[in-house]
């Protein structure tokens, strides 16, 4: 496929929309990105302008999202790196799956797009940053969610290009974290890590910030790729035939099914309290079926893929 085909066929799929903005700055072969990825609140923004120094980046001191788009910023002076003098590094600021404004199946939709973009730009993947609050007491919906999708979006042959980070040590003591930092080595991150990602704590500062940038660098070695990237681009998918866009609406489908449950049990106490409930469960529901139906192969596409078509 010639360079920028991808981006005009999905304009003409209407998988880009109005509002998208990919890079106004012209992306250039010889930049190296890395998206920071993990759910919202982790401290993304804040990793970001650990590195930069300055505070380009919104940072959030409440649930509510600051990052509903994506958002990138340049390096160019990339110490300890003279072999890569002429290249800039692109750090993507991306929001997480449980974004207080924006639907899961629109953040999808954004990181993909923005993801297959630069990747039909010829733009070098040098690695990815998934973020964990180490402060949360256990693993949430949300959270197991934000890594289930996170592990689609990339596939396992990049594992090797991924950094495992932990934020907000500041709020828990150095034995509680190194305990929470064990379970999730031994448990949720354990296949990942097998597979050759590195497990690195930011702990608010510009050194341990840089430590996460210099491990990705040192393993840098040219074009890799995506599982989605690879998807959107190469093989011409839509996000919801993606492994990601599956995944996601298969989360919004066990939520769907909660959803329901929890909606015959306040219909059978009929009180005050709980038909208010109620009424919010509903709208949650219409929410859900609204996502899931998104992330819905249409018929015409599926005739087409059966035909060989697409």
């Amino acid at each position: 496929m010639k360079k920028g085909d991808w981006t005009e066929k999905a304009a003409k799929r209407k998988l880009l929309k109005s509002k998208d903005d990919f890079m106004s700055d012209r992306p250039e072969e010889t930049d190296i990105v890395i998206p920071v990825m993990g759910p919202t609140g982790v401290g993304k923004s804040t990793f970001i302008n650990a590195v930069l120094g300055t505070t380009k980046m919104t940072v959030g001191h409440s649930l509510n999202s600051c990052t509903p788009v994506l958002q990138h910023v340049f390096i160019f002076n990339i110490p300890g790196r003279p072999h890569l003098k002429g290249h800039r590094v692109v750090m993507v600021d991306t929001p997480g799956f449980d974004d207080t404004y924006t639907e899961d199946a629109e953040i999808l939709r954004r990181i993909a797009v923005w993801l297959a973009s630069s990747y039909d730009a010829d733009m070098k993947l040098g690695g990815v940053v998934y973020l964990h609050d180490i402060s949360q007491t256990r693993m949430l919906g949300a959270t197991r969610t934000n890594l289930a999708v996170f592990h689609k979006l990339c596939g396992e042959r990049a594992d090797a290009s991924i950094i495992l980070g932990t934020t907000k040590w500041k709020d828990v003591s150095l034995e509680m974290g190194a305990r929470r930092e064990k379970q999730l080595i031994e448990t949720y991150w354990q296949d990942h890590i097998a597979r050759g990602s590195r497990v690195y704590r930011f702990e608010d500062s510009q050194s341990s910030a840089w430590n996460i940038i210099h491990a990705i660098l040192d393993n840098f070695e040219g074009r890799t790729a995506l599982r989605i990237q690879k998807e959107l681009v190469d093989l011409q998918r839509c996000i919801p035939e993606t492994d990601a866009g599956k995944t996601l609406r298969y989360t919004l489908e066990q939520l769907l099914e909660m959803q329901k449950k929890l909606a015959k049990d306040l219909q059978a106490q009929d009180d005050p309290e709980s038909i208010a409930k109620l009424d919010d469960n509903r709208n949650q529901i219409r929410t859900t079926l609204r996502q899931i139906q998104d992330l819905q192969v249409t018929l015409p596409r599926r005739i087409m893929t059966f035909f060989g078509l697409t």
